[in-house]
């Protein structure tokens, strides 16, 4: 794979940086992480994503032996060794290995590690260009007094088996919900839905993703009426729009709910508000007040 890697305080190809398999971060899923991208050579929202990955390491009290800056620096670095101008970039925390024989996390020592590799798509320009089938899954998303949304985490079971029922379903993806049956989200997204001319995304038991964020301030800057609190999977089965929100792909055009298109639209055909945000989430990646150049050697 095409990238670069760092670990152990050393820059390596992908497939070189490997972790034991007796690091809590393998072996019970606690770790953090984030994600940020890289267009054109350019890092999107890179100090979201850097407040955010500080603010999970502290709920989790998990310490990357880094600051701030030089988290920075590794990601611009692996970003310039890769050699990427479209990039999906992540940097990770891990529990890292307790002492001989002790269940103490205080006795662990963390990790961190960062990565480059070519950008993801959760669907890609052509499949955009049709729309996404999403299902409604029955899979219920972890409970946010267990495990806080808010926190980027590596406990996507969840969403493995609600990935399952839409793979079942002849669908490509799913959104879980809650114990009230309300609409959370996705693997890797966020969900918006335009109901009776409001635009609704979710407000509990999601990730606040740095896309979603970008979502919201756009439609706030073009007065959309705009609803952010439960979002009830009857609304979203009867919803004139369906999108999702992502760092892989921006907003993403759903075409059917359920095997039903939405809104009664012909394939391909998404509505105006899906249009101008994703046409406009896109045109942000040229506005200097969101953008950082990748450093040069």
């Amino acid at each position: 794979m095409q990238g670069c890697a760092y670990i152990d305080d050393r820059y390596v190809a992908p497939e070189d940086a490997k972790i034991s398999i007796f690091d809590w971060g393998f072996l019970h899923g606690d770790a953090t992480y984030d994600v940020a991208h890289v267009w054109q050579g350019r890092f999107f929202r890179l100090d979201d994503h850097l407040d955010r990955f500080f603010a999970s390491l502290a709920r989790l009290h998990l310490d990357p032996g880094r600051t701030r800056a030089q988290v920075r620096a590794v990601m611009h670095e692996c970003v310039r060794r890769s050699g990427l101008r479209d990039a999906y970039v992540e940097v990770l925390c891990t529990r890292g290995r307790p002492a001989p024989g002790s269940r103490d996390p205080r006795t662990c020592t963390n990790r961190f590690m960062a990565f480059a590799i070519p950008f993801i798509w959760i669907a890609d320009p052509a499949k955009q260009a049709r729309g996404v089938d999403l299902v409604v899954s029955d899979v219920q998303r972890i409970p946010s007094a267990s495990v806080d949304p808010r926190t980027k985490n590596y406990h996507w079971l969840d969403f493995v088996m609600g990935l399952f029922q839409a793979y079942e379903r002849g669908a490509e993806t799913a959104v879980l919900v809650d114990a009230a049956g309300n609409v959370t989200e996705g693997p890797g997204f966020n969900v918006f839905a335009l109901v009776d001319g409001v635009l609704a995304t979710p407000a509990a038991g999601v990730l606040e993703g740095i896309s979603r964020r970008t979502v919201i301030e756009l439609a706030q800057a073009q007065g959309l009426p705009l609803r952010i609190g439960p979002l009830a999977a009857a609304e979203l089965r009867r919803a004139d729009e369906v999108f999702l929100s992502s760092t892989g792909g921006g907003v993403i055009p759903i075409a059917r709910v359920d095997g039903v298109p939405v809104g009664g639209r012909a394939a391909g055909d998404f509505g105006p508000v899906t249009r101008r945000l994703q046409q406009d989430y896109w045109g942000l990646h040229e506005d200097p007040r969101f953008v950082e150049t990748v450093a040069p050697a």
